[in-house]
Parts: structure tokens; C-alpha cells; sequence
């Protein structure tokens, strides 16, 4: 991992970072070309060199990974060294990440419109009412919690394929009466925006550079990810192993998810638990311990066809052993083996100030780890029990789940 570079006051911005667009030179400002021009040293694409030429600087194609440019552009500090990126270099392009790695006042940023703007200013469409996210280099599933009825969604694409793919993702979950626009090479000669309903798509020879945009139509019985905790159990594929639907949402309560946490989960069973604490933000973060292999795989599942599979981590051991290996939490939830001696405490212990422990037990043993840990530490203590109405007979009647107990403890 590239070590960033120390601030030091006083030092002169060396780094260009400029965004270009299909229209080449000609879209950049005199600012940008001049900085351009000034680089000894320019990186980019192969496309984004190309539309910047004729470069009398050194020319650097970027490498596969990125982040193997990252040592020399960082071993040139003080020389003047320019990057070139699609657009708005800060909208899921390389700004964010070489400004993680030298300082801002270092840098010098010339940003164009973003692929988003060019695609709202396409169609229309308000960009603060408009999902923006990329589908490039992820998994496309990812785009699975924002497919809601009525939602607009702007992504750029992996390649020519993607817009295919998602068409057959939308007609899949009962979503194929959404319309899909194509929209290729904007703002140059080759600029192109074509449209199709996601079912029957039929489009050809898309250009491997193209952003799609989603209206979504929701066909009854479509399966659409409520926003509510507690999903039903059927999204889960599972072989028994489950936090139930009614006691998931108190439990998601009980953690009170806040953005951008870790949880860990351990004794994660189908994974439900951590797959709903992703679900509240987009920038949550959960680790799934499971000891049974056919579990940590099913929850890997589960966990791509809600699309929070890049979110989740799934560790596969034994919790207690698996603790020290695992990054920092801030919520931990212990839903299998509570039991097991040294964990609860181990898991007190891992806890920064304000971090929540939510464990719940079924059998007397796991109940008996339970009271002694709120007898050692305090915090609160419930029995939850939830019925069903199931036929007897010829009537109805209240059908018992088992008993949770449920502990909550948050170190002060």
C-alpha cells in the first residue's frame, strides 16, 4: 500500500489533475491547457493521452492496477506532473484517490462536467433527485437497493455489455417495463443516445465508453428491497440458521446502525443481520464470522443478490479465534455460539466509547451467558416472543416462536 506523502506548509501545488472530455483540447480551459503543456510528466488513459495530444511532455499510459503509478508520481513531489481523467476527476475518478495520498494544497484540480451532468443535462433530469453510481469495476448487482418504483438512476458502465446485463437484471426481478437510455461518447463527434425497454432489449454494438440511465417501472409482485429493517424472511436463503424477520428489526434498532460503521457478526448464520446493517447506508461495512462452510457461502449469496456483496466480509472460523484478525468495529452483534466462554467479554473489550454489543440467545445455555454478562457489566436485558396465526383445525390460533433473549450492552 502507497504511503502517503507528510504535509509540509509552504509547498507549491506540483500536481495537475485534469479532466477531459470527448471533445479533447478544444473542451479545456486556457487554465488546464496551460498547466498541461507545463507537465514534464502527464499519466493517463490511452484515450485521454490521445484526445490531449500533441504532448511534448513525457506521456505514461496509466498501469493495470492504478495504483501501480502511484510510487513514481509520487517520487516526482515538486516537478510540475499532470493527470489526465474523464470529466470531473472527483466523481469516481482518480482525484479522490491520489488526494488521499498528497496533500490538497499540493494539488491543482481543473475539473470538466461530470458524465452525470452530461447525461442530466441529456435527459432533463435533476441531479439531487437522480441516483448516481458506477458499475464500472463492480459487481452489477450493486445496483440492486436503489432499483425502487419510480426511482432515475444514472451509472456508468464496465463495457459494451453492461447495458445488456442490467436490462436482463431488470426484466429478472419484474422490473422489465423500466426504460433504459444508452447514452455513448458525449460531448463528442461520436456522441450517440438510444433508448429500450429493459424487456426485449435488443441494442447492438455499444460502445465500451457509455453511462446508462434507469427509469424504473415496478410490475406487481416485482422484487423490490423494502427501505424498512426487518425484511421478510424469504429474502433469505437459508437452512434455518436466521435472525426472524420481527426480531432482525428490533436487533437492527438495538445496533443503531450510523453511517459509515463496521459491524461484526459473528455467528452470522444466512448473513441477515449483516446484510440489513449494509443496507442502511451505502457506506456501512459488516464482517461475517461463520464456522460452517455451507453457511459463509450461502451468505455470500445472499449478500450479492441484495446487493451489499462487496460490503460484507465473510470470515469462515470459530468467532472467538477469529476476533484478533478482524478490522476495528463499532457494533458487534453475536448471533451464534454466545455461549462460548471469553467471548462476550472479548467483544466488550474490542469495543471503542459509544460501541454497541447486541448479542441473542434461544437455549438456556446461551440465556445463562446472558445474565452473567449483564450481571458483570450491566446494560439492558429483554425477552422478546413473537406468535403467529397458524390454522387449528378448522380455526385459527396463536402458534409460539421460541423465546429470545436479548442483551444490549454500549461501552461508555
Amino acid at each position: 500500500m502507497t504511503a502517503p506523502l507528510p504535509s509540509e506548509p509552504g509547498r507549491s501545488p506540483w500536481l495537475a489533475v485534469v479532466g477531459i472530455g470527448e471533445d479533447g483540447r478544444a473542451g479545456l480551459s486556457p487554465a488546464a491547457a496551460a498547466v498541461l503543456d507545463a507537465a514534464e510528466v502527464v499519466y493517463g488513459g490511452r484515450r485521454h493521452l490521445a484526445l490531449a495530444g500533441p504532448l511534448a511532455a513525457e506521456t505514461r499510459p496509466w498501469p493495470s492496477p492504478i495504483g501501480d503509478a502511484y510510487p513514481g508520481i509520487l517520487a516526482r513531489r515538486g516537478r510540475p506532473t499532470c493527470l489526465l481523467a474523464t470529466g470531473d476527476p472527483f466523481h469516481f475518478g482518480i482525484g479522490a484517490e491520489i488526494a488521499r495520498l498528497v496533500p490538497a494544497c499540493e494539488i491543482r484540480a481543473f475539473p470538466q462536467p461530470s458524465a452525470f451532468s452530461l447525461a442530466a443535462a441529456r435527459l432533463g433530469w435533476s441531479l439531487p433527485e437522480t441516483a448516481c453510481l458506477t458499475l464500472h469495476g463492480r459487481d452489477l448487482f450493486g445496483i440492486v437497493p436503489h432499483l425502487q418504483p419510480g426511482a432515475r438512476i444514472l451509472a456508468l458502465s464496465w463495457d459494451g455489455s453492461t447495458p445488456a446485463a442490467l436490462a436482463a437484471l431488470l426484466a429478472e426481478r419484474g422490473l422489465g417495463r423500466s426504460r433504459l437510455t444508452v447514452l455513448e461518447a458525449m460531448g463528442g463527434p461520436d456522441e450517440r443516445v438510444r433508448h429500450a425497454g429493459a424487456d426485449g432489449f435488443a441494442l447492438a454494438d455499444i460502445a465500451a465508453l457509455n453511462t446508462l440511465a434507469v427509469e424504473v417501472e415496478a410490475a406487481p409482485g416485482a422484487r423490490i428491497v423494502p427501505l424498512s429493517p426487518g425484511l421478510d424472511d424469504a429474502w433469505f436463503e437459508n437452512d434455518g440458521q436466521l435472525t426472524k424477520a420481527e426480531i432482525r428489526a428490533v436487533t437492527l434498532a438495538a445496533l443503531r446502525p450510523r453511517a459509515g460503521e463496521t459491524l461484526w457478526d459473528l455467528g452470522a448464520g444466512s448473513g441477515s443481520i449483516s446484510i440489513e446493517w449494509c443496507l442502511r447506508h451505502p457506506a456501512n461495512r459488516a464482517v461475517a464470522v461463520e464456522r460452517r462452510p455451507d453457511r459463509a457461502e450461502r451468505i455470500v449469496r445472499n449478500a450479492r443478490a441484495l446487493g451489499v456483496g462487496a460490503r460484507v466480509q465473510v470470515v469462515l472460523g470459530a468467532s472467538l479465534a477469529s476476533l484478533p484478525t478482524l478490522p476495528s468495529p463499532r457494533a458487534i452483534f453475536v448471533g451464534g455460539g454466545v455461549a462460548e466462554p471469553g467471548l462476550l467479554a472479548a467483544c466488550r473489550t474490542a469495543l471503542p466509547p459509544e460501541g454497541r454489543c447486541v448479542a441473542n440467545a434461544v437455549t438456556l445455555e446461551g440465556e445463562a451467558a446472558l445474565l452473567a454478562a449483564f450481571a458483570e457489566a450491566g446494560g439492558a436485558l429483554r425477552r422478546l416472543s413473537i406468535a403467529q396465526a397458524n390454522p387449528v383445525g378448522g380455526l385459527t390460533g396463536w402458534r409460539p416462536s421460541m423465546p429470545i433473549t436479548q442483551w444490549v450492552w454500549t461501552r461508555t
